[in-house]
C-alpha cells in the first residue's frame, strides 16, 4: 500500500503514463482540483493504475467543456479556491450530468458528507486516504456508471422500438399484454381475428419479444399498462 494522500504532496505516482490512450477500458476520470501539484499526482495515479485521468484546474473549465463521455466519474473536491464543490455537484446535475461523484476533501464535516450523498455523490473520502481505496472508489463510481449508461442505451432502444409500433399495433400491445387473446382482441378493437393475429405477431417480431411474457417484461420497462385485461 502507498502512502496517504496529503494535499500538495504527489501520491503513489510513478513516471509511467499508463496504458496508451484508446486502451483504457474503464472509461474517464475527471478530476477537479485546483491544486496544481495534487491534481497532477492523482492524475499520474490514476493512470498507473489503467484508468484514464483527465485534470480540470476549476470547475467552470470542466462544466464548460465537451459534454462527458460514458462511462465516467468526477473526483471532486469540496473547496476549490472561491468556488465549493458541493454548489459545482448542484450546477452539474441542474444542467443534467448524471455521472457518478466521488468527493476527496481535507475539509469533511457530516453536514457536508450528508448533502454530497444526498445529491448523489457515491463517496465522500476525506485525505489523507490510502491511493487503493482511492482507486477502488473510483472503479466502483465507474462501474456503476457503466451500468447506468447501459441501462439508459437499453431503454432508448426499447423506445426506438415502440416507437416503430403503427397506431393499431399500439392498441393491440396494450391488449395483448393484459392477455387477451387474438379472438378477444378482435373484439376489443372491431377488427378480424385474423387481423389481429396479424398485428400481434408484427408487434412481436418489432418489439423483438421471444414469448408473450417477455411483451409484458419488454412493457413494463416502458411503463406501458394494459388497456384491458382477460
Amino acid at each position: 500500500m502507498t502512502a496517504p494522500v496529503r494535499r500538495g504532496e504527489t501520491i503513489g505516482i510513478t513516471d509511467e503514463p499508463g496504458p496508451a490512450s484508446g486502451q483504457f477500458p474503464l472509461g474517464t476520470v475527471h478530476i477537479v482540483d485546483d491544486d496544481e501539484v495534487l491534481r497532477t499526482a492523482l492524475v499520474r495515479l490514476c493512470r498507473s493504475a489503467g484508468l484514464h485521468a483527465i485534470g480540470h484546474a476549476t470547475a467552470s473549465e470542466f462544466l464548460d467543456g465537451q459534454a462527458v463521455g460514458r462511462p465516467a466519474c468526477i473526483l471532486l473536491d469540496v473547496r476549490l479556491g472561491e468556488q465549493n464543490g458541493l454548489a459545482v455537484q448542484d450546477a452539474f446535475r441542474e444542467a443534467g450530468g448524471t455521472v457518478p461523484v466521488v468527493f476527496l476533501t481535507g475539509y469533511g464535516t457530516i453536514p457536508m458528507t450528508v448533502r454530497a450523498m444526498r445529491n448523489g455523490a457515491t463517496e465522500f473520502l476525506t485525505k489523507p486516504v490510502e491511493d487503493d481505496v482511492l482507486l477502488n472508489a473510483l472503479r466502483r463510481a465507474l462501474a456503476a456508471d457503466l451500468r447506468a449508461s447501459e441501462d439508459e442505451r437499453a431503454h432508448a432502444e426499447l423506445g426506438q422500438r415502440l416507437a416503430s409500433l403503427t397506431p393499431r399495433e399500439r392498441d393491440v400491445l396494450g391488449c395483448a399484454i393484459g392477455g387477451l387473446m387474438n379472438k378477444q382482441i378482435a373484439a376489443e378493437l372491431g377488427i378480424t381475428q385474423i387481423t389481429a393475429k396479424v398485428h400481434k405477431r408484427h408487434v412481436m417480431e418489432k418489439m423483438s419479444a421471444r414469448s408473450l411474457p417477455d411483451l409484458v417484461r419488454i412493457a413494463g420497462r416502458l411503463g406501458i399498462e394494459a388497456t384491458r385485461r382477460r
